[in-house]
């Protein structure tokens, strides 16, 4: 069982080609994985940021919510005028 020269050297190029294909089948492997990642966590980070608003209340509402309340009380306050002028309790 004699092997010629050539037959090493084209099995060698053979064997090295299919190692550094598996170091680019890795590297497709991993940028994928890691777009995939990537990608949730954006939405992770989009499903948080919108969990985060909806708990948190702005300036603005809060300024708006105590208006309402302000108009509230004072629409109770002339029911109760109202009332108290005409002899009847609050």
């Amino acid at each position: 069982m004699s092997t010629s020269p050539a037959r090493l050297v084209i099995l060698s190029g053979v064997l090295g080609s299919a190692l550094m294909l598996q170091g680019c089948l890795v590297g497709a492997v991993v940028g994928t994985a890691g777009a995939v990642v990537g990608g949730a966590a954006q939405v992770t980070g989009a499903v948080v940021g919108a969990s985060v608003d909806a708990v948190t209340t702005s300036d603005e509402e809060t300024r708006a919510k105590r208006e309402r309340e302000q108009r509230e009380y004072e629409r109770e306050q002339r029911r109760c005028e109202q009332r108290q002028r005409q002899g009847r309790d609050c």
